[in-house]
């Protein structure tokens, strides 16, 4: 069975990485499971300044205090232990603007290489607080996964697809979606936040009689024509 999927997250979500790990091992568990996924834009912070902000500031802000924050990331952790994600949340000392982290992703669709780039920003930033709001470090990512670092340069250098990755954003709000991850099937199947494998192997047994019931429709209908 084949599929497209549109993955609709943020490079500076931790739970989109859970999901990132919890869709692959769906798909590992599914070899009849044929996935084509994008990876589209949604900014948790898209007010936030382009040179990003200082992570303790950032923290205070949205958790009002280290111990609140400290409960929360202690969840996510836990969590990434077990999915085989080495959070380190210490290591990060600014959070950034992500317009440019997804520009570079809309680029890595033309290589074929947006799962590659996806993951190492997200490996890069979680587990080794790296400022990927930085084009320097963009540009790095680029040439670590095999794209044209100085096609790479040239494409931030001339402000390309600002607009475009802040309508994505847009159209993804517009659409209703709040909270990320998100992941789209075929255009019609929606499954929120990072489930575990379990539930989007649900949803694939779901297409799959789906679709032989619109086979044998289209069969029946075809014989009695």
């Amino acid at each position: 069975m084949f599929m497209n999927v549109d993955i609709i997250s943020d490079t500076i979500c931790p739970w989109c990485f859970v999901g990132k790990r919890r869709f692959e091992r769906a798909l590992r568990e599914r070899p009849d499971v044929q996935a084509e996924v994008r990876w589209r834009t949604f900014q948790l912070n898209p007010e936030m300044p382009a040179e990003g902000m200082d992570r303790s500031d950032y923290v205070n802000q949205k958790f009002g205090g280290e111990e609140q924050a400290h409960a929360v990331y202690g969840n996510i952790r836990g969590v990434g232990q077990v999915e085989g994600i080495p959070f380190d949340f210490s290591a990060i000392r600014r959070t950034p603007n992500t317009v440019d982290s997804h520009r570079l992703i809309r680029w890595a669709g033309s290589a074929g290489l947006q799962d590659a780039v996806v993951e190492r920003l997200f490996e890069r930033y979680f587990t080794q607080g790296a400022d990927i709001g930085s084009q320097e470090e963009l540009i790095d990512v680029a040439r670590h996964v095999g794209m044209d670092a100085d096609l790479v340069s040239d494409l931030f250098e001339r402000g390309e697809d600002i607009e475009l990755v802040r309508k994505e954003d847009e159209a993804a709000r517009a659409m209703g979606v709040n909270a990320v991850p998100c992941f789209v099937f075929a255009k019609k199947y929606v499954v929120f936040g990072a489930q575990e494998a379990d539930a989007f192997n649900e949803l694939f047994d779901h297409m799959a009689r789906e679709a032989q019931s619109e086979a044998g429709e289209f069969e029946a209908a075809n014989s009695e024509a």
